[in-house]
């Protein structure tokens, strides 16, 4: 039997919902390796980039492992609503079987002042020991440091992705 550990965390941004969602996962693979090119080394994007696509990450000596393989589940471009699930790399097979995500961007007012972002990740893992405190904060500040840069861009450059 698996068990399920995970995080869930939330953060505002000054940042339109629709800005952060096309810079932060539609365009991802393109803008995220551009703004942390110490982490993210590259990425390459097999399908249209819609729900089944395939995206893999590969990352700098970091992290603490090569890449990670993510199959898109859902990508909601009016709700902004991205879920997706990994399928290689990472610690799968090694200390989890599986790996879910879920990020939202929830509109804040009337939808110019900012989003509220919440992100969740489902781990099934093999041995709960095994699986530790500090394998959960890898992935949860991995993303954090990934919006947060998304966040920065987007407000440097206003134009971008509006």
């Amino acid at each position: 039997m698996t068990l399920i550990k995970g995080f869930s965390h939330e953060f505002e941004s000054p940042v339109p919902a629709s800005k952060m969602f096309k810079a932060g996962i539609v365009d991802a693979h393109n803008l995220v390796p551009k703004l942390i090119p110490a982490v993210v080394t590259g990425t390459i994007l097999q399908g249209d980039g819609g729900v089944g696509s395939v995206k893999r990450t590969d990352f700098s000596d970091a992290i603490p492992f090569n890449y990670v393989t993510d199959r898109i589940d859902v990508q909601d471009e009016k709700k902004f609503i991205y879920k997706y699930t990994m399928v290689e790399g990472g610690l799968l097979g090694k200390k989890y079987e599986a790996a879910d995500y879920e990020v939202r961007f929830e509109p804040k007012g009337n939808g110019d002042e900012g989003c509220v972002c919440r992100m969740s990740a489902r781990y099934h893992v093999y041995n709960d020991h095994a699986f530790t405190d500090d394998d959960i904060k890898v992935g949860k500040n991995g993303l954090m440091g990934m919006y947060k840069a998304v966040e920065a861009y987007s407000l440097a450059n206003p134009e971008a992705y509006a």
